[in-house]
């Protein structure tokens, strides 16, 4: 294995996905739906709270929402900076096309604005797990 793939866990083992939100209610959601396909689930309420979570993990996946505590454009970059090889998807229910561009620019993955479809995010951490094997996800 070579050392671009040192964090790469090998098939079989869940997915670890780190899922950043203040608002309790979605991070919640997210969890449970995450939980119930066989994912590793570590939660955080804001962006200081998630760079100190990737001190010690490094997740397969990080999904965040944009604007919160110790949040923002910064944050991204910070998020980019600790875990290059992770891939990022923004949730926010603040979104127009100067900020997807904006986050895109700071190097996240993926962009999806609030409310979103469970559905549609389930799907692209699916994609991403494959592109960052880590297990077999039962995505339906």
């Amino acid at each position: 294995m070579s050392s671009a793939n040192s964090s790469v866990k090998p098939t079989g083992q869940p997915c670890t996905i780190l899922v950043v939100d203040d608002d309790e209610a979605m991070r919640k959601l997210l969890v449970d739906t995450l939980q119930e396909k066989g994912c590793q689930v570590i939660e955080s309420e804001n962006g200081t709270e998630a760079l100190n979570v990737l001190k010690s993990v490094v997740p397969n996946v990080i999904v965040t929402d944009l604007k919160m505590p110790g949040g923002g454009f910064p944050y991204l970059r910070l998020l980019q900076e600790v875990a290059p090889r992770c891939p990022i998807v923004v949730m926010t229910a603040y979104g127009d096309s100067q900020s997807k561009a904006k986050a895109l620019e700071c190097g996240v993955h993926g962009y999806f604005e609030k409310p979103l479809r469970i559905f549609d995010l389930k799907a692209w951490i699916c994609q991403m797990c494959l592109v960052h094997p880590c297990g077999n996800l039962p995505f339906s």
